[in-house]
């Protein structure tokens, strides 16, 4: 039943016209945005391997995805499942050759990938000890500055108190060992990347349910060291106490979120700008994906965010992409973003089962 829950949390029964729709869709002026793939199923985490594969994590049937552009016309030409029957393997992560792919309890590896695409090896795993709960159990990974593989572990609940087993951010080396706790009082992080400038961490946390419409917010954070504790299950969005869990409690004992993305409009993957195609305002900002609300009387999120940073604060938090949610239903939902070496930038979307490429032209054509 829980597993069941969980799935259904996770997706939304999609409305007749369900599918790639892009003339519903509207960017700043000046971008464009168009199918890469529309072949892969509940596509989730994103990874680019050095040759240009584009790699895609997702929950149908514990598959994973390789998609090539080989004629380089910006779409990909083929599609290949390179692993399948693995637990929800959403996460996915390319270092030196190798595609690291977490599903729930075990972190695998898939060998120099990009040489095996049409005969790829049987994953290996690196780390099987991860709680096997599924509830918040599936994975967003990535390898930080520091060569280490980040694996966060979500709250197995909507709201619980599991002390410092659960709710938190863990890194491993890439070959499973020295695994170190990073962070607390994370409820379910389904997105990070590092200021490429300072080297520090940012992550999305997805706020509790049950407690309304309006409260509490998602959160764009910022990990100044390690240990750092963001506040749950005793305290939401910086400033509001658990009904529960916050009896004894203190939110200015916790680290505040550096902004509050909204409430319910679970926010997922986050990636830094780092690109020259974009305008230079959105030189290191950050772009969000927002999944969508599944339980509020009028649906948020449902779009893609760009949060742009000046001296480390945020200066402003303006929509890239909206219209996957119209009149209250919703035909995608974004899931990841991720840049291409040419600084165009990926979006999955695994209710329309897609990912799109989102690209610039300064004449506005």
């Amino acid at each position: 039943m829980r597993v069941l829950l969980s799935l259904l949390l996770a997706l939304v029964v999609a409305p007749a016209w369900a599918g790639p729709a892009l003339d519903r869709l509207s960017l700043p002026k000046g971008f464009h945005i168009a199918v890469y793939s529309d072949q892969v199923p509940q596509a989730r985490e994103l990874a680019v391997g050095a040759k240009g594969t584009v790699f895609v994590g997702s929950m149908d049937a514990g598959k994973v995805y390789a998609l090539t552009d080989t004629n380089h016309d910006g779409r990909a030409d083929k599609v290949r499942v390179i692993a399948t029957g693995l637990q929800l393997p959403v996460g996915v992560a390319y270092h030196k050759g190798d595609l690291y792919v977490s599903a729930v309890s075990r972190i695998l590896v898939l060998r120099d990938i990009e040489d095996h695409l049409g005969d790829p090896p049987k994953p290996q795993v690196v780390y099987d000890k991860y709680p096997t709960e599924t509830h918040h159990g599936w994975k967003f990974i990535a390898f930080g500055p520091d060569g280490k593989l980040y694996v966060p572990i979500g709250a197995p609940c909507n709201i619980c108190d599991k002390d410092r087993d659960y709710a938190k951010l863990t890194r491993m080396g890439p070959d499973g060992t020295g695994l170190q706790d990073v962070a607390y009082g994370i409820r379910n992080t389904v997105g990070f990347d590092w200021q490429p400038a300072t080297g520090k961490l940012w992550f999305t946390d997805n706020g509790r349910d049950l407690m309304g419409d309006d409260v509490p917010s998602d959160e764009l954070n910022r990990l100044d060291r390690v240990g750092e504790h963001f506040g749950y299950p005793y305290c939401h969005q910086g400033d509001v106490l658990d009904p529960e869990f916050g009896k004894g409690h203190n939110c200015k004992d916790y680290v505040p979120p550096v902004l509050k993305l909204g409430a319910h409009v679970a926010s997922l993957g986050m990636r830094f700008y780092t690109g020259r195609q974009f305008p230079g305002h959105y030189q290191g900002a950050i772009f969000v994906a927002e999944h969508g609300s599944w339980n509020r009387t009028k649906k948020s999120g449902y779009r893609v965010m760009a949060v742009r940073l000046e001296g480390g604060k945020v200066a402003s938090y303006e929509p890239f992409i909206t219209g996957f949610e119209q009149d209250e239903q919703a035909w995608g939902r974004p899931v990841d973003v991720q840049m291409l070496p040419d600084g165009s930038l990926l979006v999955s979307d695994d209710l329309a089962g897609a990912v799109y490429r989102v690209t610039y032209d300064k004449r506005g054509r």
